[in-house]
């Protein structure tokens, strides 16, 4: 089996702040679209890779015990690919936010969501302090 290429943001090159800047300037939408696309670029490419490897190493054991092995290989790289799918989908998200302008603003608040946090969580929505609200709403309510 492949080895899975974990997709790390932290690979890719941060925004510079100039002094004085605006917040979601031209520039800082630019570096977040790019960010985005290649970020959606990597895990489409593993989504490619996943499906290759399991045409091609796809195979009817006739032993139960190594099939069943396979099988639960399998199980979990789509799994994984289920998990980057909706991944995607947030990127999508996130990309039509800044065509829209709304991009790098809380959608419950308003407030702006800051540079530090896009950067660690380009497809962030909110704000730290109403995200954490939300947490702390789910762990009420389990």
């Amino acid at each position: 089996m492949p080895e899975a290429k974990e997709v790390n943001l932290n690979d890719m090159p941060t925004y510079q702040l100039q002094p004085d800047e605006e917040y979601m300037n031209e520039a800082q939408l630019k570096h977040f679209r790019n960010k985005l696309l290649q970020w959606k670029k990597e895990l489409l490419e593993e989504v490619a890779r996943t499906v290759s490897h399991m045409r091609d190493d796809a195979s009817n054991f006739p032993d139960p015990t190594d099939r069943a092995t396979q099988e639960e290989e399998f199980a979990l790289e789509l799994r994984a690919r289920d998990r980057e799918r909706k991944l995607v989908k947030k990127i999508d998200d996130s990309i039509r936010q800044i065509d829209t302008g709304d991009y790098g603003f809380c959608e419950s608040c308003g407030v702006d969501i800051g540079l530090q946090r896009l950067e660690a969580r380009p497809t962030a929505t909110k704000c730290i302090d109403c995200k954490t609200l939300d947490e702390i709403r789910e762990k009420q309510m389990a």
